[in-house]
C-alpha cells in the first residue's frame, strides 16, 4: 500500500480550510485518512500553517511521499532545512 502525505479540504464553500493527512493512495481526497499531520488555513494573512514535524518525519521513513503541495509548504515552513537533528 502506497501512502501519500496529502491536503483534505474542510470548511464551507469559498471558506477552504485544509488538514495534512496522512493517507493511502488510493483513498478518496476527504476520505479515510491515517492520520492527521497538521492544518493549513490559506484565507488568514499570513497563511497559517501547523506541523506536527515528529510525525511527518516517521511517516517519511515509513516511505510516505508528500503531494506537491504539502511538498511546497514543508518548504516554506523550514521543513527541509538542514538542522541540529537533520
Amino acid at each position: 500500500m502506497s501512502v501519500k502525505i496529502r491536503l483534505a479540504r474542510h470548511g464551507t464553500k469559498k471558506r477552504p480550510f485544509y488538514r495534512i493527512v496522512v493517507a493511502p493512495k488510493d483513498a478518496p481526497r476527504d476520505g479515510r485518512f491515517l492520520e492527521r499531520v497538521g492544518t493549513y488555513d490559506p484565507l488568514i494573512e499570513p497563511t497559517a500553517v501547523t506541523l506536527k514535524p515528529d510525525r511527518i518525519k516517521a511517516w517519511m521513513k515509513k516511505g510516505a511521499t508528500p503531494t506537491t503541495t504539502v511538498r511546497n509548504l514543508l518548504k516554506k515552513e523550514g521543513f527541509f532545512s538542514k538542522g541540529p537533528d537533520a
